[in-house]
């Protein structure tokens, strides 16, 4: 049973590679490659809670939200959800929120050098000096967050739950639920469009010099 569309999986993957990518290009200071990969981060994040309101069954933003009754059947739970259960749809929020924070304080964060976020000279400093603050923490709990998300996939697949495969093939033999999912084109339709926008807004001269 297909479980889920093809713009959820390339979200998930996109959104690793560039945490990933983000991470090593600010302790190499390789500040336009950190520029270019936080602009893809965020029409990422944008697309993915516009396909939120209008995507597949499991790429719904309700879907993820569950009373604490659910979520503890969810944890005690061996049964396969179709999408993420109680306790992981908890996990993806946050997730979101830690992201959206990110690249909102990195879009206002200055090293007061030669480095400057696209917002910096439209807010007040006293928000650059907390946004570039609160861009390096944030990172800490983001990392935090997927140290436990792994934890959680090895903790299902001890019981049996096989995550993974599913989020790469978009396919689960172990469920036999009805799942309604659409297709992915007008997502990635939208996620160019926001891409293309913001590079042409802020991010044309980083991308120009990584060449």
């Amino acid at each position: 049973m297909k479980v889920w569309d093809g713009f959820v999986r390339f979200f998930h993957w996109a959104l690793v590679a560039c945490l990933a990518g983000l991470y090593v290009s600010a302790e190499q200071g390789l500040m336009e490659l950190h520029f270019v990969l936080g602009y893809t981060t965020t029409a990422l994040l944008v697309t993915r809670l516009v396909w939120g309101v209008f995507g597949s069954d499991t790429a719904r933003l309700s879907a993820l939200l569950n009373g604490p009754k659910a979520v503890v059947q969810a944890l005690r739970s061996s049964d396969v959800n179709a999408g993420h259960n109680a306790a992981g749809g908890y996990m993806v929020l946050l997730f979101f929120v830690l992201v959206l924070v990110q690249v909102t304080t990195g879009f206002m964060t200055t090293d007061d050098i030669l480095t400057d976020g696209p917002l910096v000279q439209y807010v007040p400093y006293a928000w650059v000096e907390w946004a570039s603050s609160w861009h390096k923490q944030n990172f800490d709990l983001l990392l935090i967050a997927i140290g436990l998300h792994i934890a959680a996939i090895v903790f299902y697949a001890l019981r049996g739950k096989k995550l993974v495969p599913a989020m790469v093939t978009g396919r689960n033999s172990q469920i036999n639920q009805k799942v309604v999912i659409k297709p992915s084109w007008p997502a990635f339709v939208i996620f160019v469009a926001i891409f293309a926008l913001i590079m042409f807004t802020w991010g044309y001269q980083p991308f120009i010099a990584l060449f």
